[in-house]
């Protein structure tokens, strides 16, 4: 008998211990390594443009650098329009890529953007591709990378207006949240963006890690996400963003089959937009930001009008 419960008491033990290693996995381990990925790991999904230049796509381009408003060395491409002074061109599109995607995703967007007479700059975000940076944000300090590549085309380049952010995920959020404080940026194409960053939190929680309970694990990662890269998550609104661009027209952009920005996102934030010339385009496809490759005929289509609505407005 003693001999039983000194058995019973080592299972105990071992029992205990097992709880706690789990407790430690789930409550510290796992919320650590999610932020850990999402801020500071330089991941690049590969792209099959890689390797490539604008040359490749029939453009000129040239290197170009400049620096964000916190100090962030970024670098890019700046796609002039053909046979035109900087200054006559039909406008300026700056494109803005997603998480873990370098200007390289951009390029057969840039394409279109040429083919219509536009200048273009496509750069690498921070701390991706050829860019400086410690961290990545979800698009929360992108949002000034995408307000440098601006000031860089009109002030630098003396670009031609209206001005166009055209982002995609990541891009569409940095995007939106640049143009709602840069009265320069005349309007935006939004391609599978979220609603906040609290919102996709959320989503992708229940999305990779179906069955998990929420709490405490979510709330400790996405204290953790916005503590390594240092924003407070209520700031990370696209609905808040989107007011405030009021009248200034936006092209909204979702993926039928998209699991991770579902189009409801793309229509929840058209029906907050308030300019008359707002556009909404659901296209085919199931695959997250590449809505260009799956419905690339009513996509082309829709920027085209869309510009056309820009340049209307003056």
């Amino acid at each position: 008998m003693p001999r039983a419960r000194r058995v019973w008491k080592v299972v105990r033990w071992l029992l205990l211990l097992l709880f706690l290693l789990a407790l430690v996995f789930f409550v510290v381990i796992v919320p650590w390594g999610v932020a850990t990925i999402t801020t500071t790991n330089r991941f690049h999904f590969p792209d099959p443009n890689d390797g490539k230049t604008p040359q490749d796509f029939g453009m000129t381009y040239q290197s170009v650098e400049f620096q964000s408003s916190d100090g962030i060395d970024l670098k890019g491409w700046w796609l002039p329009a053909n046979g035109s002074s900087p200054g006559s061109a039909a406008g300026t599109i700056v494109y803005v890529h997603g998480q873990n995607r370098t200007r390289i995703e951009m390029l057969p967007m840039a394409q279109l953007g040429h083919s219509l007479g536009y200048n273009g700059l496509a750069f690498d975000l921070r701390h991706q591709g050829a860019s400086g940076g410690h961290f990545s944000s979800v698009g929360y300090w992108e949002r000034l990378d995408a307000e440098a590549a601006v000031r860089y085309a009109l002030d630098q380049e003396h670009a031609a207006r209206p001005v166009v952010l055209w982002g995609i995920s990541l891009g569409a959020a940095a995007s939106l949240m640049a143009a709602a404080e840069t009265p320069e940026v005349a309007a935006v194409i939004s391609d599978s963006t979220f609603l906040s960053f609290e919102d996709t939190a959320r989503h992708h929680w229940r999305l990779f890690f179906p069955g998990w309970p929420s709490f405490p694990m979510l709330n400790e990662t996405v204290g953790l996400i916005a503590w390594k890269a240092h924003f407070r998550p209520a700031d990370f609104d696209l609905e808040n963003a989107v007011r405030r661009i009021n009248l200034r027209p936006i092209l909204f952009i979702g993926v039928e089959g998209d699991r991770r920005m579902p189009p409801v996102i793309a229509r929840t934030l058209y029906g907050i937009a308030t300019s008359p010339d707002k556009m909404l385009l659901i296209v085919p496809g199931t695959r997250h930001g590449e809505g260009f490759t799956s419905g690339r005929e009513e996509y082309q289509q829709a920027v085209r009008e869309f510009l056309e609505k820009v340049k209307a407005i003056g």
